[in-house]
């Protein structure tokens, strides 16, 4: 049963991620179509901040669904005791 349910939560937050991707894809897409246009009008615009700012962005599901895998496998999974 136990399996039946991670196989279903697992489901899921896979499906749910791939829904959540496709405006996060369109939303890269039109950030770089307005750096580009800022770029064309003036020649010393620097892009490093928003580099920087999407980098950021990226990093932050990956902290939150490291950080809820761990707690689940610590959480599903008890400590093991030494046998003497």
């Amino acid at each position: 049963m136990k399996k039946l349910i991670f196989a279903l939560a697992l489901s899921f937050l896979l499906l749910g991620q791939l829904l959540v991707v496709a405006p996060a894809q369109a939303q890269c897409v039109m950030c770089k179509a307005q750096v580009e246009a800022a770029r064309a009008e003036r020649d010393d615009y620097d892009v490093a901040g928003l580099n920087k700012g999407i980098v950021y962005m990226m990093i932050v599901p990956y902290i939150l669904m490291g950080t809820i895998g761990y707690f689940w496998y610590r959480r599903t999974h008890p400590k093991r005791t030494a046998v003497a």
